[in-house]
């Protein structure tokens, strides 16, 4: 099998070593995380899977499904320094990046220092992220994109790693902004947290409401976890699997030559959708204890990684599609 891409040269053996420590540390990290969150495999998997993959995930849920309980036990376990801030209609860009303030020192001297915001964080919860207004919203953008906020003119860089995770309430109500599409787009991916089942809930109901609450625990430290990301880069990727991603990112544009396309889909994803779909395809890989990605990985990560970077037609949004629908049918095409 031909590899196509590789982030630096590394001998098998080695790759295998680092591979098997990583995996232990993640077995721990999905038990550590497991003991806090039950059920919801999926939704954890996935998100961490973003994070393995060094990027950023949009959790999208009605309100009582564990979106903020999840991202704080997440902080905990990887041991990243979290911050979180609570978006409202009149929540500022300064709120969040921080601001300069005027100073005067004791011979009357004035100058100005920059007093930084939350965003300067190694994790930030970005809660209920539709209720700011467009403006403050973008605040995050060149945050999430570049690492570093400009404040007057002076780069500030970011801690190193730096993830967002967002939640969101899907029901339209006032008082909610939808997110641009450049936003959405620096999101590796949107993980849309369902109602658990019901054992899950079961379980739910008899450990969350006595007197003893299951705590999270820290298991791995930030350089871990970058280290983790970095093997990620390096893991190689199967001619086949880079064929499939470029099959289905190009099927999801109109004027492609696909039909189903062409008839629903008012505008496609672009090749930061390709990017994202070959990291999260690396991460999901390790995640399950193999050093490479396979056509399955794509497919399973088809609908996170697409949906929210494709806008349907009105006239499919008439007939009641979906773009979850469009999309099970292009990843089952490749």
């Amino acid at each position: 099998m031909s590899v196509m891409i590789k982030e630096s040269p590394i001998s098998e053996t080695a790759m295998i070593e680092e591979a098997e420590k990583a995996l232990a540390d993640i077995s721990r990290v999905r038990d550590a995380v497991g003991r806090v969150i039950f059920g919801q495999e999926a939704v954890v998997e996935r998100t961490l899977v973003a994070l393995l993959a060094g990027g950023h995930a949009l959790l999208v849920g009605v309100p009582g499904l564990a979106k903020t309980k999840l991202v704080e036990t997440l902080g905990i376990v990887l041991g990243l320094d979290s911050r979180r801030v609570q978006f409202t209609p009149d929540l500022m860009p300064s709120d969040i990046l921080g601001s300069e303030v005027m100073e005067q020192d004791e011979f009357g001297k004035r100058s100005f220092r920059f007093i930084s915001g939350p965003i300067f964080t190694q994790l930030l919860m970005a809660d209920e992220i539709n209720r700011a207004s467009p403006r403050t919203q973008s605040a995050l953008l060149q945050a999430m994109q570049e690492y570093h906020v400009t404040i007057a003119g002076a780069r500030h860089d970011l801690p190193s790693p730096f993830h967002v995770l967002a939640t969101q309430n899907p029901l339209e109500q006032e008082g909610t902004y939808p997110l641009p599409e450049a936003q959405l787009d620096r999101f590796l991916m949107q993980v849309d947290i369902l109602y658990p089942e019901i054992e899950a809930e079961r379980r739910i109901l008899l450990e969350t409401t006595g007197v003893d609450e299951a705590k999270a625990d820290n298991v791995l430290q930030p350089a871990r976890l970058r280290e983790i990301q970095t093997l990620i880069r390096r893991m190689p990727v199967p001619e086949s699997v880079v064929e499939a991603i470029l099959r289905l990112v190009r099927s999801a544009r109109p004027g492609q030559g696909n039909a189903e396309t062409d008839k629903h889909v008012a505008w496609g994803p672009g090749p930061r959708a390709s990017q994202a779909l070959t990291l999260c395809a690396r991460a999901r890989a390790l995640y399950d204890g193999r050093l490479a990605p396979s056509v399955d990985d794509v497919r399973a990560l088809a609908e996170p990684v697409l949906q929210h970077r494709m806008a349907l037609t009105f006239a499919a949004r008439a007939e009641g599609t979906s773009v979850r629908d469009v999309v099970a049918k292009l990843a089952k095409g490749i």
